[in-house]
């Protein structure tokens, strides 16, 4: 049990202090923008928006980097050239399509040099499945450290696991902006509240290697551990 402990501690110590702070505005509608994701985008590159000779504002995450132009970089008119530059090379790419009044994701292949509306297929399996293993990783380890060994135990683990994990990945793609990392959090929160009530259950019933308070100890500090995560997650993936 001191062994689990000091483990949550150790991880309260490392991620606090990684985790970003955004200010946040009350009473504030979204303003109209465009935002281009890249991924694995190179240090140098820059989108420059050609009528206004605007940078786009850039955001880095772990494997991909959001360029921003907000209401105030923007004009009426179509259509839209962004500028391209990275290593020494440049290329223009036009935008002519209707905007939204104000979500307007697109997505840059470099490689390819074509600007395509929304987000990557790519994007979309390969984000979930880092959280999914990262978090697998550290409740796995908080479980071996609280004592369980027998496999009848970890199959019910993985399987718990991978249904609370598949409810809180859903949650999280359902449809929302990148950047937007307060709203992540208060889903991500809401999420775990529901994961914690079905794992109790879950885990209370399956898992009888160990007293009941130990299981139930466990599902506590494993979801005070994935809501942590899953908050530094956040502001370091997309």
């Amino acid at each position: 049990m001191k062994k689990s402990f000091l483990f949550l501690v150790l991880i309260l110590a490392v991620v606090l202090p990684l985790m970003d702070t955004h200010p946040c505005l009350a009473d504030a509608a979204e303003p109209p923008s465009i935002l281009i994701i890249v991924s694995h985008a190179p240090k140098d590159l820059e989108i420059t928006l050609e009528t206004t000779g605007i940078k786009a504002y850039r955001t880095d995450k772990t494997i991909e980097s959001y360029f921003a132009f907000y209401s105030r970089d923007l004009i009426d008119s179509l259509p839209y050239r962004f500028k391209v530059t990275t290593g020494g090379i440049s290329f223009e790419i036009t935008l002519d399509a209707p905007l939204n009044r104000y979500d307007n994701i697109f997505t840059l292949n470099l490689a390819a040099r074509t600007l395509t509306p929304g987000g990557s297929v790519s994007r979309s399996i390969e984000l979930p499945a880092l959280r999914i293993l990262l978090t697998l990783v550290i409740e796995g380890i908080i479980f071996f450290l609280f004592g369980y060994r027998s496999k009848r135990s970890w199959i019910s683990f993985l399987v718990i696991n991978l249904i609370s994990l598949a409810f809180i990945n859903i949650l999280l793609l359902g449809n929302i902006k990148p950047l937007q990392d307060e709203f992540l959090i208060f889903t991500l929160f809401f999420g775990e509240v529901l994961v914690f009530i079905f794992e109790m259950i879950a885990f209370m019933i399956a898992v009888r290697e160990h007293s009941r308070w130990r299981t139930a100890l466990y599902v506590v500090v494993a979801n005070m551990a994935s809501l942590i995560l899953g908050g530094f997650l956040i502001t370091i993936l997309p």
